[in-house]
């Protein structure tokens, strides 16, 4: 095959196997384990966004304070953009959810009007675009580097797409709109590779603005959105549980990292 057509097929594949082998697990889960596996998805969230994207994002910048900048810039576009989804939900459904839903932020679905699972699809999507980059560019230097390329970031990905899905799940999407969700954002890796086989140079210069966006939604979301959540439930056993789910889903991202190293780095 030519390496435009191993760039279609791996980069659609790699979107499409992580998808789905992250949306198996989902699945799997009961809807009343959902606000608890929240936990390991915060922990999934910030282990992709400081043990993998941040560090790419700093790599690629011109210096680290250029990098810290953009994330910067980046949890200020969500603030906004959270905001701007809070006010459309206040012209359309009125404000009183606010006010009276608030005391159960973060517990059940659809109590944050779905904006937690807004930004992370939006984050997201800029991170498969980046991840349709890096296979281009690999399979431009040689087959066998592009399918190692591939198969590592199938790896790093799905931990960090369970995490995604469940957040869907615990916005208030059911789990077929989740599924549907996560595959469109799974399309843009496809697109960022076609782009970077035919632009590379042009395409592989927006990286470092692409990766610091990918790394704000993550901090943002978790920390904002999810984390405050996690407080409403004080007693000894559920702190235990979270830490221990948190841990969980960082250590996922910590097993899954040295593969996309060895092929990313």
């Amino acid at each position: 095959m030519t390496p435009l057509a191993w760039i279609v097929v791996m980069s659609f594949a790699g979107g499409l196997l992580s998808v789905l082998v992250a949306s198996v697990f989902a699945f799997a889960a009961r809807p009343n384990w959902v606000p608890v596996l929240i936990s390991y998805a915060i922990g999934a969230l910030l282990g992709a966004s400081f043990l993998e994207v941040l560090p790419h994002a700093i790599e690629a910048a011109e210096s680290p304070e250029k990098a810290a900048m953009n994330v910067l810039a980046g949890i200020m576009l969500f603030f906004v953009l959270e905001k701007l989804v809070l006010w459309r939900h206040c012209h359309d459904e009125g404000c009183a959810g606010h006010e009276h839903g608030g005391g159960q932020h973060g517990h059940g679905h659809g109590h944050d009007h779905g904006r937690s699972g807004l930004l992370i699809l939006v984050g997201d999507t800029f991170h498969n675009f980046v991840d349709g980059i890096l296979i281009a560019a690999a399979f431009v230097e040689s087959t066998p580097l592009g399918i190692v390329t591939a198969l590592a970031i199938i790896a790093h990905e799905i931990p960090q797409e369970v995490g995604d899905f469940l957040i869907l799940l615990h916005s208030g999407y059911s789990r077929t709109r989740a599924l549907v969700f996560n595959l469109l954002s799974s399309l843009a890796t496809l697109v960022g590779g076609i782009l970077a086989y035919f632009a590379l140079s042009h395409v592989q210069s927006l990286v470092p603005v692409f990766l610091a966006l990918a790394a704000a939604s993550m901090i943002y979301v978790a920390v904002a959105d999810l984390i405050p959540g996690l407080h409403k439930r004080t007693e000894l056993r559920a702190t235990a549980q979270q830490v221990l789910l948190i841990a969980a889903g960082i250590a996922s991202i910590v097993f899954a990292h040295p593969l996309a190293e060895r092929a990313l780095g």
